[in-house]
């Protein structure tokens, strides 16, 4: 057994405001059409899919807070810890993900990081092998929520182990 300590996690930077803007509070429309984009980009769209996808954005995108609440969804969902601890290495662990998941997860990370080299055809192209058009647009729809997700808790400084979904 080992004396292991548990932290804090680290305070704000100090040049971080004390309070950053509430996108719900201040500018309402905002964040409504953000959950219509995320509510209307998830239908029919497999839930353990979705929730990998949001797991792997948010970690290219730093985003702890989406982290944390996304691998929270993923085990409701039923994955398993093993996936959801190879997502970020998904290529040197593909045989725990299917084809279609892979292509997921590739575009994932060319939508999430576009501007280090675009949407290449290849990743487009193993996307359209593996969903249909209209379910490739459900999970394009899916990315671009995320990764705005993403830079909406960053951009608050929202704390990691926090839900603000949830009373």
């Amino acid at each position: 057994m080992t004396n292991e300590t548990v932290t804090e996690a680290p305070a704000p930077a100090a040049d971080a405001p004390a309070t950053r803007l509430q996108l719900p509070r201040v500018a309402p429309k905002v964040f409504k059409a953000v959950i219509a984009l995320e509510t209307a980009a998830a239908e029919g769209l497999d839930p353990v899919l979705a929730e990998l996808v949001r797991i792997r954005a948010s970690q290219l995108n730093g985003c702890a807070y989406c982290l944390h609440m996304h691998t929270s969804d993923a085990r409701k969902a039923g994955e398993s810890e093993e996936r959801m601890h190879l997502v970020a290495l998904w290529r040197e662990a593909a045989h725990f993900f299917t084809a279609q998941e892979q292509a997921a997860l590739a575009l994932t990370e060319a939508v999430t990081l576009v501007a280090e080299g675009g949407v290449p055809d290849a990743v487009y192209a193993r996307a359209a092998e593996h969903f249909e058009e209209p379910e490739l647009a459900q999970l394009l729809g899916l990315i671009l929520a995320i990764n705005t997700w993403n830079r909406i808790a960053i951009t608050s400084a929202k704390r990691a182990g926090t839900d603000e979904r949830r009373p």
